[in-house]
C-alpha cells in the first residue's frame, strides 16, 4: 500500500450519520499531519478537519460540533465521524497525509491523497 485508502461513504438522509475510515501507509502515518477534505461538483476541494500527532484538531466552521476527526494508532487509520449530516455535506471525501504545516486545512500542504469516497445526503 502506497497511498491512503478511504472507505465508509454512502447515502443517508438529512440528520443521519456516517463514519469514514482511511487506511494509511505506515510511512505517512507516524508523526505526520493528516486531514479530511471534500470536494463537491463545481467547487474547490476544501478542508474539513485535521489532526496533529499531539492530538490537536482543527475543523472547518461548517462542520464544527457535527464532525469528529480521530486517529487509531493501532491500525494506522484516520477516522471521521459525521453526525447531523446536511445536504450541503454531500461531496467526495478525501483523506490526506504527509502534511507540512501543523493541522492545516489547506490542500496545498498535503503530499499524499486517497482516491476518495462519496457521501450523499438527501433531504
Amino acid at each position: 500500500q502506497v497511498q491512503p485508502v478511504e472507505s465508509g461513504g454512502g447515502s443517508v438522509q438529512t440528520g443521519g450519520s456516517l463514519r469514514l475510515s482511511c487506511a494509511l501507509p505506515a510511512f505517512t502515518y507516524s508523526g505526520n499531519y493528516m486531514a479530511w477534505f471534500r470536494q463537491a461538483p463545481g467547487k474547490e476541494r476544501e478542508g474539513v478537519a485535521s489532526v496533529c500527532p499531539n492530538g490537536r484538531t482543527e475543523y472547518a466552521d461548517s462542520v464544527k460540533g457535527r464532525f469528529t476527526i480521530s486517529r487509531d494508532n493501532t491500525q494506522n487509520t484516520l477516522l471521521l465521524q459525521m453526525n447531523s449530516l446536511k445536504p450541503e455535506d454531500s461531496a467526495e471525501y478525501y483523506c490526506a497525509a504527509g502534511g507540512t504545516v501543523a493541522c492545516s486545512l489547506s490542500r496545498f500542504y498535503y503530499n499524499f491523497w486517497g482516491q476518495g469516497t462519496q457521501v450523499t445526503v438527501s433531504s
